[in-house]
């Protein structure tokens, strides 16, 4: 019994002594450069620098300063790179959507599918020289929206909510040109709400966007009905050849397919296709 008073005895001096608070002060020994005053070790005083040279020197003090710039203000530099990864992962959807690119990428396969050449040219080459095609067709918003966008945030001119907009106004304008009335109006009428038929100011982008998709649907799959006509002719001409021939057993796309090959190398078909489905969008 006296051995477990003993224990608690023990135990609670040694809590007590836990739970003791010192207090230790520091002073600044005096030197030949720093001394120790009523205002501490400070060698630029608060309220005294003239120049930003002085306040980055060292300012042995108390007082803690926090320089903040080249950021006006606003996120720092690791939301900014969130923003911008996010920026990246969203870029091939409205490359797609909100460019050239899908009428352009749909013509070429429909060259591709008439010539009857199943792989030739390889997807890969049909998308990058659809990217290069886009890119030269949207050179023009590009450099608006740097110029009136890009550039301005990046100097701190304007807002980042004031860079967005500036940077949808070209891209509205370019969906626009190529838009029909009767696409609006479609997304309009279903979203209940009134347009005058005449200004862009009044389409919400929500509904300027998917009425631009169904426009370049339209004008691609009309361009590719266009360049299939001639190899359609072809076809039907070496069908009859061979039925009269009374080879019916023979597959007409096989004899077809060299004369088709020919005829769009000796008319320069690439160069034709490509020419005009560019000056679609002039």
């Amino acid at each position: 019994m006296k051995k477990n008073i003993f224990k608690i005895i023990c135990l609670l001096i040694t809590v007590g002594i836990l739970c003791i608070n010192t207090s230790l002060t520091a002073y600044a020994t005096g030197t030949s450069e720093f001394d120790y005053t009523e205002s501490g070790t400070i060698i630029n005083p608060t309220g005294t620098v003239d120049s930003h040279e002085e306040l980055k020197e060292l300012n042995v003090s108390n007082e803690l300063t926090i320089t903040y710039n080249n950021g006006n203000g606003e996120l720092n530099g690791s939301l900014r790179i969130l923003l911008t990864l996010t920026l990246i992962a969203l870029a091939p959807t409205l490359l797609i959507l909100l460019t050239s690119y899908t009428r352009i990428l749909i013509v070429l396969h429909f060259t591709r599918a008439a010539l009857n050449t199943q792989t030739a040219p390889p997807n890969q080459v049909l998308i990058g020289l659809a990217l290069f095609l886009t890119f030269f067709v949207m050179t023009p918003t590009i450099e608006r929206i740097n110029t009136e966008a890009i550039q301005p945030l990046d100097q701190g001119i304007i807002t980042q909510e004031e860079a967005f907009d500036a940077a949808i106004v070209p891209l509205r304008e370019f969906m626009y040109e190529e838009t029909l009335v009767k696409d609006v109006e479609l997304f309009m009428d279903i979203a209940e709400m009134e347009w005058d038929g005449k200004t862009l100011d009044a389409i919400p982008t929500s509904i300027l966007i998917p009425s631009f998709i169904i426009g370049e649907l339209r004008t691609a799959f009309f361009l590719g009905f266009v360049i299939y006509i001639p190899f359609i002719v072809i076809d039907m001409v070496v069908a009859s050849t061979l039925m009269s021939m009374g080879m019916m057993m023979l597959p007409p796309t096989t004899i077809s397919m060299p004369f088709k090959i020919l005829l769009f190398v000796l008319a320069d078909g690439w160069s034709l296709v490509i020419e005009n489905l560019i000056r679609t969008f002039y």
